[in-house]
């Protein structure tokens, strides 16, 4: 893979990564647009860990003030508010988790089909624009109760389809059940980390196991990118949302999804 690809599927990386578009379409779709490139699993490594370096460091005000608190509780000082939205994003991320492993070989197989991809487009994006329009209200992210994050959680397992996109599932099922725009984008964004840890760190087993060259100066390129790009993306992200909303990414989503149709079927 020369720079220039990898430039462009870093870049696509960052930008679709927490958009509610599908990363995972885009980079399939980017690849074949490039020449049927496939990117590899040491690449596919390094992107994902450009994007969690950069919600890490994005949220990292946050994170920190959590795992503090978390940990503050078992040494019995009793829970906060912030010590309440750890264990949320630990539970939160266990069905995607736990049916992540069980429907691994599925999703990477019959799931990956072009039609799929578009109809979960379509489909997932009218949702988004149903929930957006209908359901969302004024409730944050500390508010969630059990339920509530259990029921983003299991949504956040259809992502295994591709075309879905787990920041747009989960963004919609926090909108349905009441958070504004604003505290479902950061939900979700604080879901993605345990989520995106657990993936690369499955990519690198298999890297390893695999044991393929690695072409160091091509992947921090793509590493460099991915973490720019996608910490750009989650700021002009959350200002855009706030003053627009998501019916711009339900739109794009419709489209894209109706052109993979019109092209696969």
């Amino acid at each position: 893979m020369d720079y220039i690809t990898a430039v462009w599927l870093a870049l696509v990386q960052g930008i679709t990564e927490f958009l509610p578009i599908s990363s995972q379409a885009h980079l399939v779709l980017a690849g074949q647009w490039l020449g049927d490139v496939y990117q590899g699993l040491a690449f596919d490594v390094v992107l994902h860990a450009g994007s969690l370096v950069a919600v890490i460091v994005y949220f990292r005000h946050e994170i920190a003030t959590m795992l503090k608190d978390w940990f503050g509780t078992w040494r019995g000082k009793g829970a906060t508010k912030d010590s309440k939205l750890g264990w949320w994003v630990i539970i939160g991320t266990t069905p995607a988790g736990v049916l992540g492993l069980l429907l691994k070989d599925m999703a990477e197989g019959l799931f990956r089909a072009e039609v799929v991809m578009g109809l979960a487009l379509i489909v997932f994006g009218l949702l988004l624009g149903l929930a957006d329009w209908k359901g969302r209200g004024d409730r944050d992210e500390y508010s969630l109760s059990l339920r509530d994050v259990l029921i983003i959680g299991f949504a956040q397992a259809l992502a295994l389809i591709p075309g879905t996109s787990r920041s747009g599932i989960t963004m919609t099922a926090a909108l349905f059940l009441g958070l504004s725009r604003d505290a479902a984008a950061r939900f979700s964004f604080l879901l993605s980390i345990p989520i995106i840890a657990a993936a690369s760190l499955l990519l690198t087993v298999d890297l390893v196991r695999d044991g393929t060259d690695i072409p160091w100066d091509t992947l921090l390129v793509g590493f460099v990118v991915a973490t720019i790009s996608t910490y750009a993306c989650i700021h002009y992200f959350l200002a855009f949302i706030r003053r627009i909303g998501m019916q711009p990414f339900v739109i794009y989503r419709l489209i894209l999804g109706g052109l993979l149709l019109w092209f696969f079927i």
